[in-house]
């Protein structure tokens, strides 16, 4: 009888057995692992973390995120799907609750969405910002791209790195035929509290909202002041671009 390899494997299972799962998928060389469970202990994945460094066969989405969804063709995690639909944006997002203000936004302006990838907040992704990024800028049903941050870590300092040392420099018209917008979360956040029940924390040595929006800006992100503008906006970028 021939044995059928899945595609990708969605991991919902509680945070202290979640690592467990993501390794059992790894070994079993699932090529996509979305993992949306909560508080997953820090060593645990710091395990997973060294697994994945040593193979090439599964990439994990994940962990405390909202999962994946393609409109139309594959949804695997918790988003609320009814809003999505079948587009041209792809959105890559720290946060899962900004991602469907941005999905929302986007939909509402006859855009619709190609790819969201929501990576979660954690300390420790399976994928960050900027590999949701470059395979945005890779996919060609993508014509704009949105990259949604917020406070904690620097990812978004390392997504602003690739668009401007990779996308517009690469790129044959100088980077500016897929536009990407961004906006980054808690401007207005107090340093040394967590917010919401995410990784999102601002202490005392973090890079600040503010920082992270000006490296937005200066790698030629189009930063927004609220998610409710993403759909205006990329819809007047693509319309500039000739691409819709």
């Amino acid at each position: 009888m021939e044995i059928l390899k899945p595609d990708a494997s969605g991991i919902f299972v509680p945070a202290q057995f979640a690592a467990k799962a993501i390794q059992e998928a790894i070994e079993a060389e699932v090529p996509l692992i979305v993992s949306v469970a909560e508080h997953i202990p820090v060593h645990d994945m710091l395990r997973v973390q060294e697994i994945l460094q040593t193979q090439s066969k599964s990439r994990l989405v994940g962990p405390n995120c909202p999962g994946i969804i393609a409109p139309g063709r594959c949804r695997i995690g918790i988003m609320p799907y009814k809003q999505y639909m079948p587009g041209c944006v792809g959105i890559v997002s720290k946060s899962g609750t900004v991602s469907y203000e941005a999905v929302g936004a986007t939909t509402n302006a006859g855009l619709g969405q190609s790819l969201v990838i929501g990576v979660g907040g954690d300390m420790l992704p399976g994928t960050t910002l900027a590999d949701g990024l470059r395979i945005l800028l890779k996919d060609p049903q993508t014509k704009g791209i949105v990259v949604l941050g917020e406070i904690g870590g620097t990812a978004e300092l390392v997504a602003a790195k690739v668009v401007l040392e990779e996308h517009n420099r690469n790129s044959e018209d100088g980077g500016t035929k897929k536009p990407i917008v961004g906006l980054v979360t808690g401007v207005t956040a107090p340093r040394n509290k967590t917010m919401g029940h995410a990784g999102a924390f601002l202490g005392p040595l973090d890079v600040s909202a503010e920082e992270k929006k000006s490296a937005f800006e200066q790698a030629g992100i189009v930063v927004l002041p609220h998610p409710g503008d993403t759909g205006r906006v990329m819809k007047k970028l693509l319309e500039e671009r000739g691409l819709i």
